[in-house]
Parts: structure tokens; sequence; C-alpha cells
């Protein structure tokens, strides 16, 4: 089977996107598919072309995503003609995936991370008329006639049934991750209570929610401290976020951290106290399915999909403000968790529910 992914981001971006695909494209090509990622170049380091795992890559010289979208129309149609299958993903990749689907008659699927709706209105950071603009290509791709819909949640595929897309169209294909050695790891809390954030920087991650509770938390444990492990991209956002810590006075209370790579950052996990998840809306969350994998307690929204990933040891916010993340916190630092079940998302299960996806439409 040949199968052309279209993607905006890809590694070595950041992100739960870029994992799953990566993941998906590289055991793709060790059960002897043909693959290959057309992206964005975002960064003038990167190859044009190049083969990582026996993946190939073409990245298009668009420095800007939203380029990628009205632009990499003719390259996709170019490359597209030798592939049986097109599968991109939400958002900015979705349109020339589509059209280049038509226009050849080939099959096409979109992986749906989350559709947002009207949460779009309510995100910081992002301008008003910016929310304008995603929402309604937000719903412009949702009426876009894919032959099939991957939702990575059940909350996902009841919010794309509550969008309008046909439901018989819609599959629920939890993203996977390793569980490899996961349950030999230890714990190793430090002796200060030390909360983590880690992820890319999002506007619905819950940033702006979170640096409040922490200078609230800071006020009354001044001992205490916050790792925040994001990555320096986008600038504007980064600056954004600099500029927060210094209003707050939470520099001596703030540990940044950027770039870790896996071992790393799995060690700055297991010497946390807690992870927080304070996000306005998760589809899947690998942030959340990464720390319970490795049993470190999760302190989190309960948006969107949380609740169906996170368990073992996790506090949910009674209330979706920084007030009631600083409440979560100080019963965190007490050690008073709930315990929930926890529920395993096997990569292998992941590949197989893709491949049968695959099959099926090669066969209809």
């Amino acid at each position: 089977m040949k199968i052309l992914f279209v993607l905006e981001y890809y590694y070595p971006n950041i992100g739960g996107v870029e994992k799953l695909f990566k993941n998906l494209t590289e055991n793709l090509v060790k059960d002897n598919h043909e693959v290959m990622v057309l992206t964005n170049r975002f960064n003038k380091k990167l190859k044009k072309k190049e083969i990582i795992n026996g993946v190939k890559i073409r990245r298009l010289g668009f420095y800007n995503r939203y380029f990628f979208t009205f632009f990499s129309l003719p390259w996709v149609i170019f490359y597209a003609r030798k592939f049986d299958l097109i599968h991109t993903t939400s958002y900015n990749a979705a349109l020339p995936a589509f059209l280049a689907s038509k226009i050849l008659k080939k099959k096409s699927i979109i992986t749906f991370h989350e559709a947002w709706g009207k949460l779009w209105f309510k995100l910081p950071f992002i301008s008003s008329f910016s929310k304008f603009l995603f929402y309604s290509y937000e719903q412009f791709i949702l009426k876009f006639s894919f032959d099939k819909f991957i939702a990575v949640s059940d909350f996902t595929k009841v919010r794309l049934i509550e969008e309008g897309v046909d439901q018989n169209k819609i599959i629920r294909i939890y993203n996977g991750i390793e569980y490899k050695n996961t349950e030999k790891e230890q714990l190793n809390p430090p002796e200060i209570f030390t909360y983590t954030f880690f992820g890319r920087l999002g506007p619905s991650k819950g940033i702006d929610i979170l640096l409040k509770a922490a200078k609230k938390f800071h006020s009354k444990f001044p001992e205490t401290k916050l790792k925040l492990i994001i990555p320096k991209t986008p600038k504007p956002f980064f600056n954004k976020v600099k500029t927060i810590i210094s209003d707050y006075k939470l520099s001596k209370h703030v540990q940044l951290m950027h770039h870790l790579n896996k071992k790393q950052l799995k060690t700055e996990l297991l010497n946390s106290s807690c992870v927080v998840i304070p996000s306005y809306s998760e589809g899947f969350c690998f942030a959340a399915a990464e720390t319970v994998a490795l049993k470190v307690p999760v302190i989190h929204s309960g948006k969107g999909a949380l609740p169906e990933v996170v368990g073992g040891k996790s506090l949910l916010m009674n209330d979706f403000s920084s007030q009631g993340l600083a409440n979560a916190l100080g019963i965190a630092k007490q050690g008073k968790w709930d315990k929930k079940q926890i529920k395993e998302f096997r990569l292998n299960d992941t590949i197989n529910n893709y491949l049968a996806v695959f099959d099926e439409l090669m066969s209809s």
C-alpha cells in the first residue's frame, strides 16, 4: 500500500500530532508499506528531502503554515499521483489534501484531533479577528467529504457529530504510546513540592490559568517550584509567557526548560511531585497518557478527553479557574490524591486500527 501523508508539521516539530504521525508512518514502513510525508519546511536548517527511519520526507519552503494551506496544492497533486491514499490532519493541511484527493479521485482520510467550535472565542492570547478566522476555517473543513474521519477519542467523536460530520464516516482510534520499560521507572519526587507543565505552546493549553494559579500558590507556599518545560516557539507566545512570569514576580519560582530529549523529559517528570494539565480542551492529550504511564500524579482541568485518558493518582480542578487550580495544588501538596483505574493506549493497537481503515478503503 502507498500512502501520502500531507501534514502542516512533522518531526522534528514538537507536539502530540507530530508524535502520532511519526509513530504511525515509521511503523507502516516497518510493515512494508510505502510512505511519504509532504510537510512544511518551518526551519531553514531542515533538509528539503530526506529519509528518516524509512519514511520519505519532502518539505516545502513555506515558512508560514498558512502559506502551506493555500499554496501547496500543486505539490500535493504532483506527489499524490503515485499514491493509493491521502492522509491528512486538522487543520492547515486539510484543504490542499482534500482538493488533491478530489482532483485525482484518490481515497482520503483526515485525523481530527479536536473540534473546538465556539470554544475558539474563549481562548486567550488570540485576537478577536483571529478567533473568527480560525472558527470559520474549522467549520469550512468540517464540511469536506473525506472518506473517513478519525477521531482520537470518544470526546472528539461526539464533537465531530455535534458539528455535523456524518457519524457513519467517523472511526474512533485512540492515539497510542510506547509502554516499554515504564513499569521499571522509579518515581523520585523532590523534597520541595514541584509541579510540572510540559508540552507545546498553544492557546488551549491553559498556561494563562497555570501562571495565575502559580502566583496565588507561590504567595502561600513560597518554597514550592514550577517546572515549565516548553519550546521557545512560537516566539511571540514564548515572549508573552516570559513577560507574565516577570510581571507576576515568579522568576525565582519558575524553572524554564526547553527542547529536552525523551530521556531528559522522562527524568524531569519522574523528579516531579505532579504534572499539571490545565487545558481548555484536549482531543486526546499525549502529555496525560505519558504521565499516567509513568505513574506520576496528575492535576487536570477535566476538559475534553482528559477524563478518558487520566488515571492513577489524580486530582480534578473543582473549578476551571486559577483559584481552582491553586486549590488543587494545595490538596496535592498534602498528598491527598484521588485514585482512578489506569487505561492503557497501546501503540500497536493504534497502528492496527489505522491499517484496518486503510484496508477497508482500498477494498471499497
